[in-house]
């Protein structure tokens, strides 16, 4: 086997979809995921010990609570609570006469979530193991119900959103995170090169635009929509920007079963396509790593 044919295996293993890779543990059989869902939930399993380090994550979390306007006394949903970001920013905001509810597919990343709950001594955060399209609360539950970095991986987004709408107080708002089509350099090329195998179905669809955004939530009913754009694009080196093809940065794209049946040979050449692509973009300052970001939100009616 090649150097490079090791690298690319490792790159398509690296976002879980080796099915003898899934960490069978009991709690998540018990939420019976999909294939799909299961690829996420490994990932996200894996990524657990160190996603903390990640400043990003940190931001963006950060950015979504301080959007939603979180006032003491609100019951707040966190859909893919990861390692508790949302969660434990939003308890600290509603204080003891509210209550936070934080939910996610992976076991490792709530591990970590309620370690860091216990450790703050937060007694008004529950934690649950859960699927954020199969949810089953009461109507009129919640003040605020967010998501951040994860509502792109959502199977049926307007179909989440309307099920999250019944779940909402009214005149409640929901919020969620997503990347713009033109970030994070090493997806936007890898999947343009992948959908010319027709493996990829694009992350950013349909949430890439600040329009897109804003006809999603209209499409589910919501009311007062607004879209807030930021920007938290940096430069990195060539070589950062490569080593993309392999770590496990990013969350589980949809890639179908055509990308195992690419031959060695094949991927060798999507992986050359993708080198050479980065070091076109190369300049002075390094290879601008666009992160240009929405924080949508729309409103249920009265």
């Amino acid at each position: 086997m090649t150097e490079v044919s090791r690298l690319l295996k490792a790159f398509i293993m690296s976002l879980g979809f080796k099915k003898q890779l899934h960490l069978k543990s009991l709690m998540t059989k018990q939420l019976e995921l999909n294939d799909y869902k299961q690829q996420i939930a490994d990932v996200y399993n894996r990524r657990s010990h160190n996603y903390d380090e990640s400043e990003w994550h940190l931001r963006i979390a950060h950015r979504l609570v301080e959007y939603a306007q979180i006032n003491p006394g609100y019951d707040v949903l966190d859909i893919a609570t990861g390692t508790g970001h949302v969660a434990i920013e939003a308890a600290q905001r509603v204080r003891a006469s509210g209550r936070i509810v934080g939910v996610d597919i992976s076991t490792q990343m709530l591990s970590v979530a309620r370690r860091k709950v216990e450790a703050l001594n937060l007694s008004n955060v529950e934690l649950q193991l859960a699927d954020a399209e199969a949810l089953n609360f009461p109507s009129n539950s919640f003040d605020r119900i967010l998501c951040a970095n994860a509502f792109p991986l959502m199977s049926d987004m307007e179909a989440t959103l309307r099920q999250w709408m019944r779940f909402l107080k009214p005149n409640g708002l929901v919020g969620f995170h997503a990347l713009a089509d033109t970030a994070l350099v090493g997806v936007v090329i890898w999947q343009k090169i992948f959908e010319k195998y027709g493996v990829l179905q694009q992350l950013s669809e349909p949430t890439g635009t600040v329009e897109k955004c804003h006809n999603l939530l209209e499409r589910a009913g919501f009311k007062s929509i607004e879209i807030k754009t930021e920007q938290y694009g940096n430069y990195i080196s060539l070589e950062e920007a490569k080593q993309r093809w392999t770590i496990s940065s990013y969350p589980a794209p949809k890639f179908s079963n055509t990308l195992f049946q690419l031959s060695s040979e094949q991927l060798e050449h999507i992986k050359a396509e993708f080198d050479a692509q980065l070091e076109a973009l190369v300049t002075e300052h390094g290879i601008w790593n666009d992160g240009t970001s929405f924080f949508a939100f729309g409103r249920k009616g009265d």
